[in-house]
């Protein structure tokens, strides 16, 4: 039996992508030693109301009070997230050598996800696994921005010079040694209240105390991961301010993966919520 690991997934107003995310997990992920934490960042919809039914997720349900940012305003945006990060951390089980953040517009697509994943800490002293970006593009796309991408050849080049080159591995879909963030006092939220993105000044100084990070080529996690980049913002557009020109290219890129039959497939196997 491999070391245990934890899968955070973060929820808010999503319940179709929250399916589709956690069945994914489920179907991919049979003979893993895993836990999976759901945090609902008080969606108080039909989304809470499936994670109830699902048995085999640890659920942690933020209230309204929980979500206020002591002004009487909610927090929204990175620091909800963050936070709700930080809340599936404390909530994972001691024996959790591992901690994945995943987006819950994000699903498992083939069996040997997690060892693909596991196998690239080769030693102690890698705090983290992952890539800087999973968006969902065509692959003449991709390619064509992979070439051109001045930043990437810059941080490849540079490898210790990644907070220059404002790269970070992101949260999408990234594996971190649970132990450091206690051993570091490190946390989702660190920095965010001075403007960083989640995880980003987390990864900043995880690389200045000393740690070693693995960046995973987008492409070989492309073969087992899938992100519908931007869908919870796409799908709540009266609480996520964005250009209509974005959501409209977002929108029909989500539309046209929810009609893949591997989709159709996983969200019509209710046995998976068992």
């Amino acid at each position: 039996m491999s070391d245990k690991t934890t899968i955070c997934v973060v929820n808010y107003k999503t319940e179709e992508l929250t399916k589709l995310c956690l069945r994914s997990i489920r179907k991919y992920s049979k003979n893993e030693n895993i836990e999976v934490i759901v945090v609902d960042n008080n969606s108080a919809d039909s989304s809470l109301d499936y994670l109830r039914t699902v048995k085999w997720i640890k659920l942690v349900e933020r209230n309204a009070e929980e979500m206020n940012d002591g002004s009487g305003e909610n927090i929204k945006g990175s620091m909800a997230h963050g936070s709700a990060l930080d809340c599936g951390l404390r909530a994972a089980s001691a024996d959790s050598k591992y901690f994945i953040a995943l987006h819950s517009d994000t699903f498992v697509k083939k069996e040997g996800w997690l060892k693909f994943l596991l196998d690239k800490f080769t030693d102690d002293n890698i705090m983290v696994v992952g890539c800087g970006k999973l968006d969902l593009k065509p692959w003449w796309e991709r390619t064509l921005k992979r070439c051109t991408d001045i930043k990437e050849w810059i941080r490849r080049m540079n490898p210790h010079h990644r907070e220059r080159a404002n790269f970070y591995i992101r949260s999408i879909c990234a594996v971190y040694r649970k132990d450091i963030f206690e051993k570091e006092d490190v946390w989702f939220t660190t920095g965010i209240a001075d403007g960083f993105t989640i995880g980003k000044k987390l990864y900043y100084e995880i690389v200045k105390r000393g740690y070693d990070t693995v960046v995973v080529d987008e492409f070989k996690m492309a073969n087992y991961i899938d992100h519908l980049a931007h869908a919870t913002m796409v799908l709540n557009p009266e609480e996520f301010s964005t250009r209509k020109k974005t959501d409209k290219k977002y929108y029909k890129r989500l539309k046209k993966v929810l009609d893949r039959k591997i989709v159709h497939e996983i969200l019509a196997d209710t046995s998976l919520d068992q």
